[in-house]
């Protein structure tokens, strides 16, 4: 079975798909059936337009959760940590190197 290589949508058909939803909410019988509606005009998944719409509320103090600028934040944090321990483990494995070096030079 062939996995198919998700779509990337640009935040403004994000942004617009998300905008559709709050307007049309009171169209339909549910707000799950508002997002099954308008993910089908754009071409994603409910499920997909359903987490936009999450985040959205969640950048906009609506829900509880962090925003996209604190996802981003977290990300970059992580990034941060994960080279400063490659650039750490480097030192110690050098200077271990050098050390033994000179306890080898005075050796002989």
């Amino acid at each position: 079975m062939d996995k198919q290589k998700p779509i990337k949508f640009s935040p403004e058909v994000r942004d617009r798909a998300v905008r559709m939803v709050f307007q049309a909410k009171d169209e339909y019988e549910s707000p799950w059936a508002a997002i099954v509606s308008i993910s089908s005009k754009i071409g994603c998944s409910p499920e997909t337009l359903r987490r936009w719409i999450r985040q959205q509320e969640r950048d906009t103090g609506q829900r509880k959760g962090p925003s996209t600028a604190e996802q981003e934040r977290v990300k970059a944090l992580e990034r941060e940590v994960r080279e400063l321990r490659k650039a750490n483990e480097i030192l110690r494995l050098a200077s271990a190197f050098f050390a033994q070096a000179e306890l080898d030079r005075r050796f002989k």
